[in-house]
């Protein structure tokens, strides 16, 4: 069960999607003067570099972060893709480049970095760091450190499933949950689902927020379903939006190893979300598939109910 490194696929269009999306919320969260309290479930190592050899070798940042970056802000001063880039983009791509000051896009934020980013010490806004791997709980704890973050943020090596449990309901009242295990084992899925549910019985007004690959698994289809339904039951608002780049025509790029198509769909599901999350994808997510979008497939979803 520890096989899965999240290393390997750091920056990809996946992450794209994903942290897009957690800025874009965790931006609109902040805006109250209330504390907020925030809880990854599988906070992954924290930090990855882009040149290392897992991101090196699977080569899915070339087809996220790095392509994207070469588009709207090109190193080299060639006119930008887009010249009216949406903000949501905008956000993501200045959060990345703040990680990166030599202007070379070597490290990704993960998860974890990209929250502590936008926490107010003022507001005592706090961080709660689930993983269980045992390598990459060692090196989230290393790399947490070395913010000197102090109470702000805690890791802890647990099962991030079990380990929300103890923060729900949290003393401010206000909260939002990132889910997004590896997916590894089947069994993941409906953990996803008796997660959330669990989750309502004891802080049904908090912002939840489940990533999920679209391949081709009866659990994945299924899973987008289930949220929806036990969204519904709840009476809680939800919207699902997921991105797939498509098939690439040739993956034998002379001189490279072929590295296969990959992941090429996945999706975040989110319940109880700001009201400003859903226009400001239906104007990224059009940009998002124009730049990284590379073939038969490929396409993107922005829907809602509740």
């Amino acid at each position: 069960m520890f096989s899965y490194r999240h290393a390997f696929h750091a920056g990809s269009h996946a992450d794209v999607l994903k942290h897009t999306m957690l800025i874009a919320i965790l931006r609109h969260l902040t805006q109250k003067d209330a504390g907020l309290t925030v809880i990854d479930t599988h906070a992954g190592a924290g930090l990855y570099r882009l040149d290392g050899d897992y991101a090196g070798t699977s080569g899915e940042a070339a087809d996220g972060v790095v392509k994207l970056f070469a588009a709207l802000a090109p190193a080299d001063g060639a006119k930008a893709a887009i010249l009216d880039v949406a903000p949501l983009l905008q956000d993501y791509l200045e959060m990345v480049a703040g990680f990166n000051p030599s202007g070379q896009l070597k490290i990704y934020p993960g998860s974890p970095f990209i929250v502590q980013q936008l926490l107010r010490e003022e507001a005592r806004d706090k961080l709660k760091l689930f993983e269980l791997h045992p390598t990459d709980s060692k090196a989230l704890a290393a790399n947490i450190a070395q913010l000197k973050a102090g109470r702000q943020v805690a890791v802890a090596r647990q099962d991030g499933f079990e380990g929300l449990k103890a923060f729900l309901p949290p003393p401010s009242r206000r909260a939002l949950v990132l889910i997004d295990p590896s997916y590894e084992i089947k069994s993941d899925y409906a953990k996803v689902s008796a997660c959330i549910q669990d989750s309502f019985q004891r802080f049904s007004t908090g912002t939840y927020a489940v990533w999920y690959p679209v391949i081709p698994r009866p659990e994945a289809h299924e899973l987008p379903r289930r949220l929806k339904t036990l969204a519904t039951q709840a009476g809680k608002p939800w919207l699902h939006a997921t991105l797939a780049i498509g098939q690439a025509d040739d993956r034998n790029i002379p001189g490279e190893p072929d590295r296969g198509q990959g992941l090429t769909a996945s999706g975040m599901f989110v319940v109880n979300p700001p009201h400003t999350l859903k226009p400001a994808l239906q104007a990224a997510l059009p940009q998002l598939l124009q730049l990284l979008g590379r073939g038969r497939g490929k396409g993107q979803i922005v829907e809602s109910g509740g």
